[in-house]
């Protein structure tokens, strides 16, 4: 490992860490000191390890009556520290002592500085810590990588107002005379740097509840805990399911769920100390939507997985950081479902997580789930859809195939196998290979080792049917001949019998005998399978002549699958108009979702001037059936789902078919929202900001940001904050610009809400030439780990003569935190482009009259 330039020497290992951390909130700086407990395995007279935007002071090693002082220097570039002794370290056990001290940023990494507003307008001030992947170096000298596990004696030395939390439970509160109180944790169980929190600010707690002996605390600003109860309601069911799932007692000694103001991810797994951003935590749960209620229930079963899952067992290295995250989404799956079974979520993983993965893996600028990882940028990068979205596809189609129990008994293993220790990915495999009796490594492999994914394409054969598969790219290569295991369920009917069959695919083609002619054949039974199916006619005929026989999963593939070809040039868009129509019965949101988001990327990127009046009278009929069976006020019993159903339908009307009687509706209502909260349901009220938003002018954009300003609700102010984004207007493009550079707009949210604006069909164009002369001083504002997330407009910007501006433009000033995400949404917009000028024509001859 010495001769990786990222990779610290293995002459010396941390086993323990006794800290002192001193946060100055007014001058945003930080003292400390710490005390490591080490091995020197290997006599050196020069220590390595990290420290970034620290000076370290009295660093010294000590063994008994043994005190050798160092002379420290520093490789800014690596992010080291160098510490050099005059005689070298004997083997064996040595403290290394110092003091440091440190800044408080404001670029949501490290030990870092946060503001917010109480109840009384008046601003306060936290300090909070987020170290994945690489930045716990930022806040103290450590060994930061995954596998140098140690121990963590924290003391937080905080004034006496104040609430401080970390990784293990309060064991000490020690008053200081001065207005100042130090607070002394437990020792964690041994785990990486970047597991390590501490918080420090005006918060206060619920009381903790029992979860097995487990305590259970959500931690907030103070003002906010009518917020909590939905949160620790979640928190208690997924604690107690995961620590059954896994067959492992939680290992940690307490749970805080700790909501930040200001913060870069959605949460952070850190053992017993998880935080989160407010919008994800803390709720109102009567106005609350289901969409946002699953959010919430969604992080809080991910953080809570990763507590065995990537906390009790690490990846050695980043390049294993996929199986970390995937797993927790996978997990987070089944335990929201087990929770709320009637929100479908494995339905909505198909509508979400797996396009998400999709959108990435179909380029030709994709990646391998799992590759080399060497740099602290690279190991950033991994955070995308590839790794969460992508890895959990694979491990559910994994799931599917092997068997849940037999799945669940290989997972157990592995932790136990490994617990408190680091492993490779392989070591999973392994204990899945056992517990399945499936060559799960060989077929894993060439998902997780390759990028891409396959399209099958089915045909009748005599007597059954042949699946050929080949790389799916959104601009095809037919000099790629990559192939996968591809695990496929096949489901329909054959010889006048049902049917339903597992087989693997493993060369370029198969053929399966089914008995007799085939009626009609689902590809993709269930909906697991990462992969495309396309059926050559009479397949596909038979199959839309049938949706009533395929599940609502099977029936939101179809319709995901068949937009993708068009976006592809596999199909045209006059067969989507036409397929499109054949869902008049569906009532499923799921899959209308899916209809309605390739409906709006047709208006976005298809539809002229000229025929824009049709587009809008075909979609207004499209939806004019539910709409009069929805109607705008929930019935009595309804489900979450149906009513978040009747919330699509008047979004889609109001801004896709921007049908006058409801804009005027979703105004009136909206008004009666403000006055009274809870007489308008929430689906309905998200869809009527979003309508407003849609047609709103300068008093309605004003009006929207004193909601966003004001109100003491996360999900009310987000919900205002996206809207800012989306009015049609010059002139609210440029009030939003001055939002983000005066810091009104948290830094948090500034990457998503310049995508936001990018993908205005409206005002798109002029947002891009503003944010393009703006370009330095917005990079400046945005926290780098987040400007991969600005780039999620650009697709959008599908004119081609804007297209052909932004990709010059960003040649010559790349994103250097965000280069890969940049590239990949390149090549999107490139194919959007060619889609533009392909279909564009075509569509006027498919719509309706």
């Amino acid at each position: 490992m010495t001769d990786h330039p990222y990779r610290l020497p293995r002459r010396v290992v941390p086993r323990h860490y006794r800290l002192r951390m001193e946060p100055d909130l007014d001058a945003a700086t930080f003292s400390g000191s710490e005390v490591v407990t080490l091995d020197v395995v290997e006599a050196t007279d020069r220590v390595v390890l990290n420290a970034a935007e620290l000076q370290i002071d009295r660093a010294r090693f000590v063994r008994g009556d043994e005190s050798v002082d160092a002379e420290v220097g520093y490789d800014e570039e690596r992010q080291r520290a160098i510490l050099r002794v005059s005689e070298p370290l004997a083997t064996g056990r040595w403290e290394f002592r110092c003091r440091f001290t440190g800044i408080l940023n404001d670029q949501l990494r490290g030990f870092y500085r946060s503001t917010f507003e109480d109840e009384d307008g008046n601003e306060q001030v936290i300090a909070t810590t987020q170290f994945e992947a690489t930045d716990a170096r930022r806040a103290f000298p450590c060994w930061d990588e995954p596998d140098f596990k140690a121990s963590y004696g924290v003391t937080l030395v905080v004034p006496e107002d104040l609430m401080a939390v970390s990784n293990g439970a309060e064991i000490e509160r020690a008053p200081l005379g001065d207005g100042r109180v130090a607070i002394t944790f437990a020792d964690t169980i041994v785990m990486s740097t970047y597991l390590v929190a501490f918080v420090v600010g005006p918060f206060e707690a619920t009381a903790p509840i029992d979860v097995d002996g487990v305590p259970l605390r959500i931690v907030a600003p103070k003002g906010k805990m009518h917020l909590t109860g939905y949160a620790l309601e979640c928190s208690r069911f997924c604690l107690d399911y995961l620590a059954d799932y896994y067959g492992i007692p939680y290992p940690g000694d307490k749970v805080d769920m700790v909501a930040i103001p200001d913060f870069a991810f959605g949460a952070m797994e850190n053992l017993g100390c998880i935080t989160y951003r407010e919008s994800v935590l803390l709720v109102d749960d009567e106005i609350a939507t289901s969409a946002e209620k699953m959010r919430i229930l969604d992080v809080i079963g991910h953080e809570l997985a990763h507590m065995w899952f990537g906390d009790l067992v690490t990846m050695k290295w980043w390049n294993g950081i996929w199986l970390n995250e995937a797993f927790a989404t996978f997990m987070e799956m089944k335990a929201v479902d087990a929770f709320r079974p009637e929100w479908k979520r494995w339905l909505e993983f198909a509508a979400a997580e797996r396009p998400w993965a999709f959108k990435t893996d179909e380029l030709a600028g994709t990646r391998p789930v799992e590759f080399e990882v060497r740099s602290p940028a690279q190991a950033e990068g991994m955070f995308d859809g590839i790794t969460y979205g992508k890895g959990s596809a694979v491990l559910r189609m994994m799931e599917q195939y092997a068997g849940e129990e037999p799945f669940r008994a290989g997972v157990e293993s592995y932790l136990r196998r490994h617990a408190y220790g680091n492993t490779e990915t392989s070591d999973l495999w392994e204990s899945l290979d056992g517990s399945t009796g499936r060559p799960v490594g060989e077929i894993m492999d060439t998902w997780i080792l390759q990028g891409g994914y396959p399209q099958l394409t089915v045909r009748v054969e005599e007597g059954g049917v042949s699946l050929e598969q080949g790389r799916f790219l959104l601009i095809p290569d037919p000099a790629d001949t990559r192939t996968w295991k591809v695990p496929v369920r096949l489901r329909g009917m054959a010889g006048g019998d049902p049917f339903e069959t597992s087989v693997l695919v493993e060369g370029s083609r198969i053929t399966v005998p089914l008995g007799g002619p085939v009626d009609w054949v689902v590809a993709n039974a269930g909906g697991h399978g990462f992969y495309r199916s396309r059926y050559e006619e009479p397949l596909l005929e038979t199959l839309v002549d049938r949706l009533h026989l395929l599940d609502a999963v099977e029936r939101f593939v179809l319709v995901d699958d068949a937009w993708t070809f068009v976006e592809a040039g596999r199909s045209g868009v006059s067969g989507f108009v036409s397929l499109a129509s054949a869902f008049s019965d569906e009532q499923e949101q799921a899959v209308w979702g899916a209809l309605l988001g390739a409906i709006s990327a047709i208006g976005h990127h298809l539809v002229t001037a000229e025929i824009r009046p049709r587009y809008e009278r075909w979609v207004a009929g499209l939806l004019a059936p539910l709409a009069d069976q929805l109607g705008w006020v929930p019935a009595a019993g309804e489900t979450d789902l149906v009513r978040r159903l009747r919330g699509r339908v008047i979004d889609s009307l109001g801004r896709l078919a921007n049908l006058p009687h409801v804009v005027e509706r979703a105004r009136s209502t909206y008004e009666q929202r403000v006055a009274e909260p809870a007489s308008v349901d929430p689906e309905v009220a998200g869809a009527v900001i979003s309508v407003c938003a849609a047609h709103g002018d300068t008093e309605t954009y004003e009006r929207f940001l004193d909601r966003y300003r004001t109100v003491r609700n996360p999900q009310e102010s987000l919900k205002h904050l996206r809207a800012l984004a989306a009015f049609d207007a010059e002139d609210a493009v440029d009030r939003t610009f001055e939002l983000i550079v005066d810091r009104t707009v948290r830094n948090q949210d500034t990457s998503w809400v310049l995508a936001r604006m990018l993908a205005n069909r409206v005002t798109g164009p002029y947002a891009w030439a503003k944010l393009r002369d703006r370009w330095d001083g917005i990079l400046e504002i945005a926290p780098p780990m987040t400007q991969a997330r600005m780039a999620d407009g650009l697709p959008a910007l599908s004119d081609p003569e804007v297209a052909a501006e932004v990709t010059a433009f960003l040649a010559e000033n790349p994103l250097p935190h965000a280069a890969k995400a940049v590239e990949q949404k390149l090549e999107r917009l490139s194919a959007l482009v060619k889609m533009r000028g392909r279909e564009t024509g075509a569509l006027a001859g498919a719509l309706p009259d």
